[in-house]
């Protein structure tokens, strides 16, 4: 009687360029952002315009930024989610774990393939987006049922999302204890997510109220008063008006307000990643230090102990 697993988590985060150089970049760009679950102008106009215009200007800025946090094993989002797969590996020792990406590679419908190949009868996808959207999650969705579609003998699972799952927020809200116990307690803590455009919030995406239920419920698990911390948003991208406050200039008026130290963690994001540490570490660091302030950035949980159990908690509920 064979005891090789039957059950699958693929655990599945958003996805980076193979290298940090203009045409690895340009090719991972030109799949994320033609994605219409990304970027929903019609593809007639959207096409020449990205291929014409954005693609050939931001490829090389962006490659130049994914240079200066790329680490000696690859990408910060593709290391961590390995390390996080492994450890989610180690909590469930009855479980087939891989992990695949949904823009980039290891590209997420090979890897469901692979799973079926294995004899998987089960498999749970877990989107690594805690707080669910149109633009991340039900892409992610979309591709599943495309898949469950031709492969039907397989069980396949989505967790849609995990907020405030009780485990996940005592993750997070224990790190940036540890990292407080570490370093002292700054004058206010900024949750700072990805922000989505306002007119799909206001088309029903059900995303702030999904990160304000996280922000709330890590800030009730620290026990913090509703004075000492505040939500943003940021890596707003075009001209039109995104999720608001924006994270950046929210910092300088705290700042100007007299609030000398201030720390900012971002608990949409699984792994540390360009926007996390790019964006976020380095340059709100740097525009605060301007204002005569000072910013610590609390990293996201990585492939850390907790965060494994956390999501492989999770992952058990979801089978059941």
């Amino acid at each position: 009687m064979s005891n090789a697993p039957t059950t699958a988590l693929l655990a599945v985060n958003l996805g980076t360029p193979d290298t940090p150089t203009a045409p690895a970049v340009r090719r991972y760009l030109a799949e994320f952002l033609g994605d219409p679950r990304v970027v929903s102008i019609p593809p007639l106009l959207w096409k020449p315009l990205l291929h014409g215009l954005i693609l050939p200007l931001r490829a090389g800025r962006s490659a130049h930024k994914y240079a200066q946090v790329w680490l000696p094993d690859g990408s910060p989002l593709a290391v961590y989610t390995r390390q996080l797969a492994a450890g989610l590996q180690a909590q469930l020792p009855h479980w087939r774990v891989r992990e695949a990406m949904r823009y980039g590679q290891p590209a997420l419908l090979p890897a469901l393939d692979a799973l079926a190949a294995e004899g998987m009868q089960r498999i749970v996808v877990l989107p690594l987006y805690p707080q669910y959207s149109t633009t991340t999650t039900a892409s992610i969705e979309d591709q599943v049922q495309l898949w469950q579609a031709r492969n039907p003998g397989v069980r396949v699972q989505t967790i849609r999302d995990y907020a405030d799952h009780p485990q996940w927020v005592a993750a997070v809200a224990s790190s940036i204890a540890g990292y407080w116990q570490a370093h002292g307690r700054g004058g206010k803590l900024l949750f700072s997510f990805h922000g989505i455009p306002q007119r799909l919030a206001d088309a029903g995406d059900p995303y702030p109220q999904r990160c304000e239920a996280s922000a709330r419920a890590i800030a009730a698990a620290l026990g913090l008063a509703d004075d000492d911390w505040e939500l943003a948003y940021q890596s707003r991208f075009g001209r039109e008006r995104w999720l608001q406050p924006y994270a950046e200039p929210r910092l300088w008026e705290l700042a100007q307000s007299g609030i000398k130290t201030l720390d900012v963690v971002c608990p949409g994001f699984a792994t540390d990643c360009l926007e996390t540490l790019e964006e976020v570490e380095m340059g709100f660091t740097a525009t605060l230090a301007e204002r005569g302030a000072r910013m610590r950035y609390i990293p996201c949980l990585n492939a850390s102990d907790a965060h494994a159990s956390a999501l492989a908690q999770l992952a058990q509920a979801q089978s059941q």
